[in-house]
């Protein structure tokens, strides 16, 4: 008989099941790993909410893409990574016990990582938008939404030499935010004050970089309007849940540059992964303090609530897989 595992199944709007499914086995070119733990992303919410055009049920570990674990089973043609060694990888399969990938999507953990939780995705992510922001030493740029995404975009573009403002809705943000290098903090309540405080912080300027990371219709309209004259405004936001407006006047008056940091090439995805990895492994990234609220499996449904509702002190949910 198939060796069995245990997988979270979307099997109705706000519902996630716990099913007994058959293990996969890995193909050639392909590696097993046994997950240790996945990360829960904001993009999880729209699906697990239900969208028009969902069906039920999902299938089993689906929407996990933030996983890590131990490689347990090898297929034709694969040296590395071998059975025994701690990966973190680009998968979507992952709120399961175990979960098949190309050896090639793989990153070995290193030493220094060893028992310590490690969502390599996300933090891919966020080194893939750093890079296609083009941040300099000495310019102003605002961050819009500071969650998980958006505290690590702190820590770099400050690292850079930039002058980093941090716009949030909660004041734990914001401490979230000067704690990883911002150097002004604005709350985001009131959308002409925001803009009138971004002004003055830039003597009408102003910023040169402005990262949306909320994925909603009236932060990326608030986004638009930080942005100078010759400025980049980079949507690293995850837009799913319908269309988008936006002010063309506004954007072709001011000669914006307009980014999707959303990278699909998975030679980028890797190099954004590999950095991260590098990053927290290093200590140049302080990775803990992010990672707040931990779940079983059972529970991944509560975890994505909570992804959702932001209790308090929540960064990021992550699932705990390990089976010790």
């Amino acid at each position: 008989m198939s060796e069995m595992m245990d997988a979270a199944v979307l099997t109705a709007p706000g519902n996630m099941d716990l099913a007994q499914v058959p293990a996969p086995t890995p193909g050639p070119g392909e590696v097993r790993v046994r997950l240790e733990g996945c990360g829960v992303c904001a993009s999880n919410v729209e699906p697990f909410e239900g969208q028009p055009w969902s069906s039920f049920p999902g299938e089993p570990g689906g929407m996990g893409h933030e996983g890590w674990g131990v490689v347990d089973a090898v297929g034709d043609g694969v040296t590395t990574p071998a059975i025994g060694d701690r990966v973190a990888f680009l998968g979507g399969w992952s709120f399961a016990g175990r979960e098949v990938v190309a050896a090639d999507r793989t990153v070995t953990l290193p030493p220094a990582l060893s028992g310590r939780p490690m969502p390599g995705e996300p933090l891919g992510c966020a080194f893939n938008i750093f890079r296609r922001s083009a941040i300099e030493l000495g310019q102003t740029v605002a961050i819009v939404g500071i969650g998980f995404l958006g505290a690590v975009l702190t820590r770099l573009a400050s690292d850079a030499g930039a002058r980093v403002i941090a716009i949030s809705r909660r004041a734990e943000s914001l401490d979230l935010a000067r704690r990883y290098g911002a150097a002004e903090t604005i709350p985001m309540h009131d959308h002409h004050a925001i803009i009138a405080e971004v002004q003055r912080l830039t003597d009408g300027r102003g910023c040169d970089r402005v990262i949306e990371a909320v994925g909603k219709q009236w932060p990326l309209d608030l986004a638009g309007e930080l942005v100078a004259e010759g400025g980049r405004l980079v949507i690293a936001g995850y837009h799913q849940d319908g269309p988008r407006q936006v002010s063309m006047q506004m954007w072709n008056w001011k000669g914006i540059d307009v980014v999707n940091a959303h990278e699909r090439d998975p030679a980028v995805q890797m190099r954004g992964l590999r950095e991260a990895i590098d990053a927290v492994a290093s200590g140049r990234l302080e990775l803990a303090p992010l990672l707040t609220h931990r779940y079983p499996l059972a529970q991944v449904g509560a975890a994505i609530a909570a992804t959702r509702d932001k209790p308090a002190g929540f960064v990021k949910a992550w699932i705990d897989l390990d089976p010790s």
